[in-house]
């Protein structure tokens, strides 16, 4: 887990990505099953981690950051490894992701200072998560 979410953060210089609008499609189908997902001590901080990446993400695509193409494969990958056969859990860190996304796409259509400071904010709680995480849970 620490291995991929630095490399998240760091190979998109703390995302600076394109995704469509319609963010990430939820990997899990409609007649998944309903068995509960297997918990890990980390999984708020994650969910909460792909919610503000969804909303960085947004942000850094409304205020014309460049696209970097690798990083929907690399939010998939994250949500892949950490979940692997738990489709309840992909499903929410789909839905994290994509909350965080929408939300801001509903109150932001045009990028204002605003827009900007909430975007920098965003990263500084997602790079303190990161940290958060991995100083805990590790390797």
């Amino acid at each position: 887990m620490k291995k991929l979410i630095v490399m998240l953060f760091a190979a998109t210089g703390l995302m600076s990505a394109t995704i469509p609008p319609t963010a990430v499609q939820s990997p899990v189908p409609d007649s998944a099953p309903t068995e509960s997902p297997t918990a890990t001590p980390y999984d708020s901080q994650l969910n909460r981690l792909a919610e503000v990446l969804g909303t960085v993400t947004y942000l850094r695509n409304l205020c014309g950051a460049d696209s970097e193409p690798q990083w929907r494969a690399s939010m998939e990958k994250l949500i892949e490894e950490d979940a692997e056969n738990e489709p309840l859990r992909k499903e929410a860190l789909t839905a994290s992701f994509n909350r965080g996304y929408r939300a801001f796409a509903a109150v932001h259509t045009t990028c204002t200072s605003a827009a900007r400071m909430a975007e920098s904010q965003y990263r500084a709680e997602g790079a303190t998560l990161v940290d958060e995480m991995t100083a805990r849970f590790g390797n």
